[in-house]
């Protein structure tokens, strides 16, 4: 009887101690997803597009010299793709991105430009939801986006001349300053796109694409400002395609804050500050085609 009991006491002490030892090495795991290994920890990836502060910089990148990825990996990504299925497209990433609870992968490419200039360095940014899937997919340079997804037009000879150009226009005098739609648009805006249109359509016998970049200024929300600019860029284009230009050739961007023009002192929303601020919100519209 003696030594029964002493076996059950024996079996209930091990039984505690395995126990205790488990929710202690649940408590280390916690702290490590939290904090990271070695101080490797990133912080969670918003849902609001990237600024381009939010970039790593280039010259942190494992692979200095970068990759030239296929143009059809890069048109395969997808939102709801795991990290094994973008590894598999894309590689792994190529900058130190961590080991535990990271929502961020980044990639520094080298694309292929026209025979005439020289590869592209752009930066990608891959993120992840807290699923692990992707949940958004960047550019830090818009224009290269381009390379990867080229407007669906007649292919350029090589010996065709192509010449851009680029107009800014001033948001206030299109939209105001609260609109947004082609509708907040008022007549005096709208003549000065008509215009625009007519002007394009006469100096170009062919154009190759029309990239319509919406910028704000600083005041706001980051992602109201990315919101505000891709809107009002969204707008003008439509303008421009009502007016004849081909909407298959129109490409439209939003780039919130990301670019100002003008740098202000100042937090308060005052007249003056706005005011200092006004060439910040605007529109550009570049054309390359054949004169």
């Amino acid at each position: 009887m003696v030594q029964a009991a002493r076996a059950v006491i024996l079996r209930t002490a091990t039984k505690s101690i395995l126990l205790s030892v488990a929710a202690a090495g649940v408590v280390l795991l916690g702290g490590c997803a939290d904090q990271g290994l070695a101080g490797m920890s990133r912080e969670r990836a918003s849902l609001a597009a990237p600024q381009d502060r939010d970039f790593p910089n280039p010259s942190s990148s494992i692979l200095r010299q970068g990759t030239v990825p296929t143009t059809e990996a890069l048109r395969l990504m997808r939102i709801g793709m795991d990290k094994d299925q973008v590894r598999q497209l894309l590689g792994p990433p190529h900058f130190s991105e961590g080991v535990f609870g990271v929502r961020e992968w980044n990639y520094l490419f080298r694309l292929r430009g026209s025979k005439e200039t020289e590869d592209v360095v752009c930066q990608y940014m891959v993120r992840f939801d807290g699923s692990v899937r992707v949940n958004g997919m960047y550019w830090r340079d818009p224009d290269c986006a381009l390379l990867v997804e080229p407007p669906p037009v007649e292919a350029v000879q090589a010996k065709a001349a192509m010449t851009p150009q680029k107009l800014t226009l001033s948001t206030d005098s299109l939209f105001g300053a609260q609109g947004k739609e082609l509708k907040d648009m008022p007549p005096e805006g709208r003549l000065r796109i008509e215009r625009l249109a007519n002007d394009i359509k006469r100096n170009f016998r062919r154009i190759y694409y029309v990239v319509v970049t919406g910028h704000t200024d600083r005041l706001g929300s980051e992602a109201d400002k990315m919101a505000l600019s891709l809107a009002r860029a969204d707008a003008v284009s439509k303008l421009l395609a009502q007016q004849g230009i081909d909407a298959k050739v129109i490409r439209v961007a939003g780039m919130g804050d990301r670019q100002p023009l003008a740098q202000c002192p100042g937090t308060v929303k005052t007249a003056v500050l706005q005011d200092c601020l006004r060439t910040n919100r605007r529109i550009e519209i570049e054309v390359v085609g054949e004169e």
